[in-house]
């Protein structure tokens, strides 16, 4: 209200866009959210076609007159199609070279009716992009949807969210067994010269993750995002080992080593292979047949039988791996709005569940530094 007060919005919708962004909005993570807003509550209140001609009407009829220039009154009206293509080819006759600035010549900047980067309320574009963007249209552009922190679809929130997901790769673990020589020499020196060795845990991470992704069937609309999950934790160097399995709606006594879920290794050689401090990464949405979940014998491949329900071995794997989380893709808010609400709502009580997307993952990068 203070800048608005002091008129720092100029009587502009489009200057009050920014200026409310400016003061409002305390993250870019929100920039897009304010868009949507803006967009909803100021369409149809931009600027009119015929606005320039009714506020010169105004002038000359409610202001003493007011003397302008011819130029200046060509500059203020607006000028028909025809007129203005006339004018263009006039100028392309005439002028012999590049023009920067001014209010007559094709070029950039200044006032010229023909051009780009400059302004004129009645002017044709010429190359370059529009910057005289009504506020509006503007917020309508959404450029900023790739910030969103709720939500997980364009390449730089994923970048994003895997930077919250290096958060793991600390020092934090692992034994302290590498010489720290500057430490060394500092507290021999304080030690009266008494050697005292100091030890830090090395730099190399020795923190593995162990990352189950469901494949097939309902998962496979959210295949884009897991990919890239995928793609991402694949490549990262921040790890000592990263480790991928993949199973098809719900966990029994075998893993699948590739996404065609041909391949497989026993569940219980995956956990024997890894010690409790393994981070383990599940990701799919949770919907299924509570069958498959509680009944043995509910797997939904006819071909194989479950001996053990699914509930036992994510019981079991929680157990095992107290460092653990589940990523939904599927939106929080629809949880418990699915036709998988009833398998979701049972794997929670299982591993904390976060949704898959930047914010997502920062909480769950926060849970996997702590025992469940």
């Amino acid at each position: 209200m203070e800048a608005l007060a002091k008129g720092l919005a100029f009587s502009s919708l489009t200057s009050f866009y920014y200026l409310a962004r400016a003061i409002l909005v305390k993250s870019e993570a929100h920039f897009d959210r304010y868009d949507l807003a803006f967009t909803k509550y100021f369409t149809g209140i931009e600027t009119t076609e015929d606005l320039l001609e009714q506020a010169l009407d105004w002038l000359t009829t409610n202001l003493p007159p007011l003397e302008l220039s011819s130029e200046e009154r060509a500059m203020l009206s607006r000028l028909d199609l025809d007129e203005l293509r006339r004018q263009l080819e006039d100028r392309l006759k005439t002028q012999d070279g590049e023009h920067h600035g001014g209010s007559h010549w094709i070029g950039t900047g200044g006032t010229s009716p023909f051009g780009h980067s400059g302004y004129h309320p009645s002017g044709l574009r010429i190359e370059g992009n529009s910057r005289n963007l009504s506020a509006v249209k503007v917020a309508a552009k959404r450029q900023y949807r790739d910030f969103r922190g709720d939500q997980l679809d364009g390449v730089r929130q994923f970048e994003m969210a895997l930077r919250k997901l290096r958060q793991l790769s600390t020092r934090a673990d692992g034994p302290k067994n590498d010489l720290n020589l500057d430490g060394t020499i500092n507290a021999t020196s304080q030690n009266a010269g008494m050697l005292k060795l100091v030890w830090e845990r090395p730099r190399r991470n020795m923190l593995k993750i162990i990352v189950l992704m469901d494949s097939g069937g309902s998962a496979n609309r959210y295949m884009q995002i897991c990919s890239r999950l995928f793609a991402a934790t694949h490549r990262t160097s921040h790890f000592k080992d990263v480790k991928f399995y993949y199973f098809h709606n719900c966990i029994y006594d075998r893993l699948y080593t590739t996404p065609e879920l041909k391949d497989w290794v026993k569940t219980e050689e995956v956990l024997k292979s890894y010690t409790a401090d393994c981070r383990l990464i599940i990701t799919g949405d949770a919907s299924m047949a509570p069958s498959e979940l509680t009944m043995v014998g509910g797997i939904i491949n006819w071909r194989e039988h479950n001996e053990e329900t699914g509930l036992f071995w994510l019981q079991r794997l929680a157990k095992h791996f107290p460092y653990s989380v589940w990523l939904n893709p599927i939106q929080s808010d629809y949880w418990e709005q699915t036709l998988g609400d009833y398998t979701i709502a049972l794997i929670r009580e299982i591993f904390p569940m976060f949704q898959l997307s930047p914010e997502g993952l920062e909480q769950s990068v926060k849970k996997l530094m702590n025992k469940s």
